[in-house]
C-alpha cells in the first residue's frame, strides 16, 4: 500500500500520515507515548464543510468541553462565530482564545457563586438553569454596577430520536422545564439584567438527519411560544447541536447536506419571529471528534488461552471512551489499526489491553491486528472529543499521556 485513505487520514508508505508527518516521526517530535494529536488541517476541513452546508447567517459556536485542549480552542477561534464553556477554567480558556466575550456562553446546571460572579464580570453570557443562578448573577452584577447577560437554558418538552445522550425532555438536571419557563421570564421584566435569548439543547450524538431536523424545528417552535413572555427580544437563540460522527462498525455518516438544506428553510423561520436574533448551531465532537488520534506503543505480545494479547502503555486512565465504560451498553471497538505498519501479512484476531491491573483496560476486543510487534504504534481513531479530559488519569498512578496539535 503506497497510498490509501483511513478513517480520513492518508496513508503513505503502509504508515499513518498525521499533521503531514508519519506517525513515527510525530513520536520521535513528541518524544514519548501515548499521546493524542489533533490534526489541524482536518478540524479547517470540517468547519469548511459546515460553512458550506448551512446558511450563512448561522453562527457556529465550539462546545469547548469536547476538547478544551488550550491550543485547540485557539485554532477554532479563528474559525467560528463563538464558545460555550462549562467551567470556570474553560471560561479562562475562551477568553484567552482571542474571541470576544460577547461570543462566549456559560452552561452547566451547577455553576458556582465564583463561576457565576466570573461570567458576569468578563460580560459573557450566563444561560441560567435555576433560578438560584438568576438571583445570584443578579446579586453579582449589583456589586460590580452591570447588568448580566442573561440567556436561558430550557429544558425541552420533547426528545431527540436517535442521540446517544439525552440533554433534555422528561426529568433532567439540565435548564429549566419548559413549563417553568414563562414565569421566570415574567420575573425577569422587573430585574437589572440583560436578557438576551434561549439554550435549547436536547440530545448529542446524533447520526439521524431527520431526527436533528425534527429536533431542530421543534427548539425554533418552542422558542417562539416562549418570545412571548420574554423581557425583550431574542436576541440569541442557541438550538444545540447533537451532530454525531460514527464509531462504530455499520454506522452511517451523517447526512450534514439533509440537514443544511432544512436549516436554509429553518432560517427563513428565524428571521420572520425573531428579526433581531443570531441562531446559533453548538457543536463539539462533529468539530474535533474525527481530526484526533490517541497512540500508545506496544510493550508486550503475550499468548493466553490461545488468545493474543498485545500490552500497551496507554489504557483506559487515558481514554475511557474507547475502554468502552464512557456511556457504552455494548461495549464495541473504536477503529483502530497499526499506524506505523497499517497492512501487514497476518490477519489474527488479537486483544489490545493497557498495563492496567483491573480487566477494564481493554482498547480493542479481537481486532485483525495479529502483524503488531513491540514496539508498534497502535492508533485509536475517533478520539478527538471526550478523549483526555474524560478519563480517570490519576487512576493506578500512571504517567498522563502528551497531547499535540498538528
Amino acid at each position: 500500500m503506497n497510498k490509501a485513505s483511513l478513517v480520513g487520514f492518508e496513508v503513505r508508505d503502509n504508515e499513518l500520515i498525521v499533521g503531514n508527518m508519519k506517525l513515527s516521526q510525530l513520536a520521535a517530535t513528541l518524544g514519548s507515548t501515548p499521546f493524542y494529536a489533533y490534526d489541524r488541517r482536518r478540524m479547517a476541513e470540517r468547519v469548511a464543510e459546515l460553512r458550506a452546508a448551512i446558511p450563512p447567517g448561522w453562527h457556529l459556536h465550539y462546545a469547548m468541553k469536547a476538547n478544551p485542549m488550550p491550543a485547540v480552542v485557539q485554532h477554532f477561534a479563528s474559525m467560528i462565530d463563538g464558545i460555550d464553556v462549562a467551567s470556570g477554567n474553560e471560561m479562562r480558556v475562551a477568553l484567552g482564545s482571542g474571541m470576544q466575550p460577547e461570543n462566549i456562553s456559560l452552561a452547566g446546571p451547577g455553576k458556582s457563586e465564583a463561576e457565576i460572579n466570573q461570567a458576569v464580570a468578563a460580560n459573557i453570557i450566563l444561560n441560567v438553569e435555576s433560578p438560584r443562578e438568576l438571583q445570584i448573577a443578579m446579586e453579582c452584577g449589583k456589586k460590580m454596577g452591570v447588568r448580566p447577560r442573561i440567556a436561558v437554558r430550557v429544558n425541552p418538552d420533547f426528545e431527540v430520536r436517535g442521540s446517544g445522550m439525552r440533554m433534555g425532555g422528561g426529568a433532567k438536571q439540565f435548564g429549566i422545564d419548559a413549563k417553568k419557563v414563562p414565569a421566570l421570564l415574567q420575573e425577569m421584566r422587573d430585574l437589572p439584567i440583560e436578557f438576551v435569548g434561549f439554550h435549547i439543547f436536547a440530545g448529542s450524538q446524533n447520526l439521524k438527519a431527520e431526527a436533528l431536523m425534527e429536533a431542530q424545528s421543534k427548539a425554533v417552535e418552542l422558542a417562539r411560544d416562549l418570545a412571548k413572555h420574554a423581557p425583550g427580544p431574542v436576541r440569541k437563540l442557541n438550538i444545540g447541536g447533537g451532530f454525531g460522527i460514527p464509531y462504530f462498525p455499520g454506522d452511517q455518516p451523517l447526512d450534514l447536506q439533509a440537514v443544511g438544506k432544512h436549516m436554509h428553510v429553518l432560517m427563513e423561520e428565524v428571521r420572520a419571529h425573531f428579526p433581531d436574533a443570531v441562531p446559533i448551531i453548538e457543536l463539539g465532537r462533529y468539530l474535533i471528534g474525527e481530526a484526533g488520534i490517541y497512540v500508545c506503543r506496544v510493550v508486550d505480545r503475550k499468548l493466553s488461552c490461545d488468545q493474543t494479547f498485545l500490552v500497551t502503555d496507554g489504557g483506559l486512565h487515558h481514554h475511557l471512551a474507547a475502554s468502552g465504560n464512557f456511556g457504552q451498553v455494548v461495549r464495541r471497538n473504536y477503529p483502530v489499526a497499526v499506524g506505523n505498519r497499517i497492512a501487514g501479512d497476518s490477519d489474527e484476531m488479537v486483544n489490545v489491553v493497557g498495563p492496567l491491573c483491573t480487566p477494564l483496560d481493554l482498547l480493542g476486543d479481537r481486532v485483525p491486528l495479529g502483524h503488531a510487534q513491540v514496539g508498534d504504534l497502535i492508533v485509536i481513531f475517533q478520539s478527538g472529543a471526550y478523549g483526555l479530559t474524560a478519563s480517570p488519569t490519576q487512576f493506578l498512578s500512571h504517567p498522563a499521556p502528551v497531547e499535540a496539535l498538528v
